[in-house]
């Protein structure tokens, strides 16, 4: 759920880091995005306020949790690694690592 109206996510956007990292979701403040349909952009340059990944069966926890280090090590604030069965949030930052268990996680006006 958005609850701040200059945010806007976006599915499935590669970023131009690491070799194009691509996270489920990325939130970006509304400013910073400026479509330009007659120019498409493979990697996109900026930096999203908050990254979401979505582990599926394919993944593992520890996977995620890597991808997500380098997120963050990239430059993206706040980077949230969601596993559906458990119901668990882990929430990685540049100051900390936290685990939200079938709570609520609000981060950047994304509540979860």
């Amino acid at each position: 759920m958005i609850l701040n109206d200059e945010i806007v996510p976006l599915p499935e956007l590669t970023l131009d880091i690491a070799n194009g990292v691509t996270p489920d979701i990325s939130v970006f403040l509304k400013s910073k995005i400026k479509p330009n349909l007659f120019h498409d952009i493979f990697k996109f340059p900026d930096k999203p306020i908050l990254a979401i990944e979505v582990i599926s069966s394919s993944q593992t926890i520890q996977e995620m949790l890597q991808k997500s280090k380098q997120m963050i090590n990239e430059g993206i604030k706040t980077v949230w690694s969601v596993e559906p069965y458990s119901q668990s949030v882990f929430v990685n930052t540049s100051e900390r690592e936290m685990l939200f268990h079938a709570e609520i996680v609000n981060s950047d006006g994304v509540i979860s």
